[in-house]
């Protein structure tokens, strides 16, 4: 792409410790993101998907710095940002924003709704009473809210109006890049198509870059410009939308899009199935994470971790077969 680069992440890591005994004394670590590489372009989408597990959640809230790296490195438009104090961190928070999963969790109970979307532009810009409230019932419209819903609490909206809330929440400081944790898994299918498609116009009118995680691929399919596939903490492929779902590369993702259901009823497709259960992100198998599940495993794989590689112009892929 020729837009600019809005986010580098290089090598990320992100470790939980495992505390066992009346001591809570370290036993272990799960190793949930481990050595991750991406970039995230201005006014683009880049899908992150996997299994329930996978890392992907936890990758998305360290490159907000909700939680802390490990280790790697997170760049915003040039500058490092994963070494940053709170204080360092704060002109940063008005261009990276998010919006969860759960849309009633991660809105306050007891503010109306004209208060959850004004309080990120108190804390962030230098507006007037009146040039809130003007900013605040433009982005209701924008999200497809009515007026008269300003004065309601969380509880009064449906799932997807509530979603809609967080996003004009997400939107109200003007941001470049917004982390969507699995933004449409809690609502109903055809709530979904209405939230993905309004993401996609607000895209379009903003330029407002998004990194989607999702676990559902025809929802990734519809919008993103690049997709990256994690498993066990890794990013086993990365490349355009087109050429993953035409051409995938990895046997892992061969094995996700054979799950996706087809339109045609009739149409045949020969299902993956994956033997055995994901491993342990505690206990991690040598060589390639994959290697306990793959169909096509050979020797090196059980000993050797494949380096991630270019197949095809823009098509990255980590595997021994490739």
């Amino acid at each position: 792409m020729s837009a600019a680069v809005l986010l580098e992440v290089s090598d990320l890591r992100k470790h939980f410790p495992v505390r066992k005994g009346i001591f809570g004394r370290a036993a272990g670590k799960v190793h949930a993101v481990d050595g991750i590489s991406f970039s995230i372009h201005a006014g683009e989408t880049l899908g992150l998907v996997g299994e329930s597990g996978c890392g992907k959640s936890t990758a998305g809230k360290t490159i907000l710095r909700l939680i802390e790296p490990t280790g790697g490195t997170i760049e915003w438009r040039g500058r490092r940002i994963d070494g940053l104090d709170r204080a360092g961190m704060r002109p940063f928070r008005q261009e990276l924003q998010a919006v969860f999963q759960d849309p009633y969790s991660s809105l306050n109970p007891r503010m109306r709704a004209a208060d959850i979307v004004a309080e990120p532009i108190r804390n962030y810009q230098n507006a007037s009473g009146a040039e809130i409230a003007e900013r605040v019932a433009y982005l209701f419209s924008k999200v497809g809210l009515r007026a008269d819903q300003l004065v309601k609490y969380p509880y009064e909206f449906s799932g997807g109006q509530r979603q809609r809330l967080g996003i004009a929440r997400a939107l109200a400081v003007q941001p470049k890049l917004i982390v969507c944790d699995e933004p449409v898994s809690a609502l109903d299918v055809s709530v979904q198509a209405q939230v993905i498609n309004l993401l996609e116009d607000l895209q379009a009118e903003f330029g407002v870059s998004y990194l989607f995680v999702a676990h559902d691929l025809a929802v990734v399919e519809h919008i993103s410009h690049r997709v990256a596939v994690m498993y066990l903490g890794k990013i086993v492929e990365l490349t355009d939308r087109r050429s993953l779902f035409r051409n995938p590369q990895h046997p892992y993702t061969e094995a996700l899009l054979s799950a996706v259901p087809l339109p045609d009823p009739k149409a045949k497709k020969k299902r993956i199935i994956l033997a055995g259960d994901v491993p342990s992100p505690i206990t991690p198998p040598p060589g390639c994470r994959f290697h306990t599940r793959c169909p096509y495993v050979e020797e090196r794989c059980r000993n050797e971790e494949p380096l991630m590689k270019q197949v095809q112009p823009g098509h990255h892929v980590a595997c021994h077969l490739r």
